[in-house]
């Protein structure tokens, strides 16, 4: 892949030409053509010999995460032990489902493979402004959505989340600042025309997220892995970066394939009406829920299925397997050849998918319920007082509008 730190990031409207589908951070709808979005966002395709340096996980090895931006960069530094880091974050408007926690599970391997510090933002002053609901209840969402990012293991020593409205001494003034560099025009250019000043203002404050581990801690590679929806938000912060007189690099990006929803291809999301498998689910209400409504790739009927066989390409549990609940390559060849074959029926692939997914629900909701205060828990975790004070003088924010 090549070097693109220096190149002009596209920051063109996210509907494709013939207007077929469209992706942004607020609406997702049609068929996505993912090699049109590449085109379309100036993003390069990650190659085999990347795939290679990257930690090994799934979602990379299987093209999950297909295409990125400044990915050498990101893997130059982790080579040579060189200060680098990971952004990936949560919008809390719901309960957290497999969509949500897959990207998290993923930094965490950067994080043990890597030695990436790991910022984790929640936006929960976006999902205020953009969802019908009230600050109590997006503040619920909030804390679920907490104990789930803890419950995934991140190293305390390498890892810090920030809450927008409660780390608002530190996200406001920061945002502000990069503010002036953004105008209406190219707002609007990137998410479309937006029904608030509030979600007019808030690539400012996603910018203030892509941007705070260098803030902190000093200029270094910060790759972000991310759903191909939410790369508006790294190509505003990038063009900002470029424009802006402040000691950082623009933020390299992953950019990732939308986990199908149980009812077929298409992004899963938690304010959705289609069913998903929410993180406290127990076994018995994923087996139903995979029973009920996963859409498989099988024959209409047992004889047409032993005898033409089923497509693993648009079969939802299959999908599952493949993005992230069987790790093994062979195995899940092994899984695929045998669907195809008619050996393996579509009751018989969800129950495979069923036990992975429950195997995976029980050991995150153990550790999760595990948890102690949120408030303690949470402590280690949160940017210290002279990260804080750091962050700010990067910024070059003037004392009168320190906390």
């Amino acid at each position: 892949m090549p070097n693109t730190t220096n190149s002009t990031d596209r920051t063109d409207h996210t509907t494709t030409d013939t207007d077929d589908f469209t992706v942004t951070p607020y609406a997702v709808s049609g068929n996505v053509d993912y090699e049109k979005l590449l085109e379309r966002f100036g993003a390069d395709p990650l190659t085999d010999a990347y795939i290679e340096r990257l930690p090994d996980h799934p979602a990379i090895r299987r093209r999950t995460f297909y295409a990125g931006r400044d990915v050498d960069r990101y893997l130059e530094a982790a080579e040579a032990g060189d200060p680098h880091a990971l952004v990936t974050g949560r919008g809390p408007s719901g309960p957290m489902h497999l969509g949500h926690v897959l990207p998290l599970y993923l930094a965490k391997r950067f994080q043990e493979k890597t030695g990436a510090t790991v910022y984790v933002p929640l936006s929960d002053d976006e999902k205020f402004l953009a969802k019908e609901e009230s600050f109590d209840s997006i503040g619920e969402h909030t804390r679920e959505n907490l104990r789930d990012v803890l419950a995934v293991g991140f190293d305390p020593a390498r890892t810090r989340i920030v809450v927008d409205t409660a780390d608002a001494d530190v996200i406001y003034p920061i945002a502000v600042r990069l503010a002036k560099h953004l105008t209406p025009a190219t707002v609007e250019a990137v998410y479309g025309e937006q029904d608030t000043v509030g979600l007019q203002f808030y690539p400012a404050v996603q910018a203030t997220h892509l941007l705070l581990p260098q803030l902190v801690a000093g200029r270094q590679p910060t790759l972000v892995p991310i759903a191909v929806d939410q790369d508006p938000h790294v190509r505003v912060c990038r063009d900002v970066a470029a424009r802006e007189a402040l000691p950082v690099e623009k933020p390299g990006a992953l950019l990732g394939r939308f986990l199908p929803s149980l009812e077929g291809p298409g992004k899963m999301s938690s304010s959705s009406e289609a069913a998903s498998i929410e993180l406290t689910d127990d076994s018995e209400t994923v087996a139903e829920t995979i029973r009920t409504y996963a859409y498989t790739g099988g024959r209409a009927t047992l004889e047409a299925h032993r005898e033409k066989g089923g497509d693993p390409s648009i079969d939802v549990p299959f999908q599952y397997l493949r993005f992230f609940f069987e790790d093994d390559d062979a195995e899940l060849e092994r899984i695929a050849r045998e669907y195809r074959s008619g050996n393996l029926l579509s009751g018989e692939l969800k129950e495979i998918a069923t036990d992975r997914i429950a195997d995976f629900l029980i050991e995150h909701q153990r550790r999760r319920d595990s948890l102690g205060s949120l408030a303690d828990e949470l402590e280690p975790y949160r940017l210290s007082e002279s990260e804080r004070r750091q962050a700010l003088e990067s910024a070059g924010v003037p004392t009168s509008l320190r906390p």
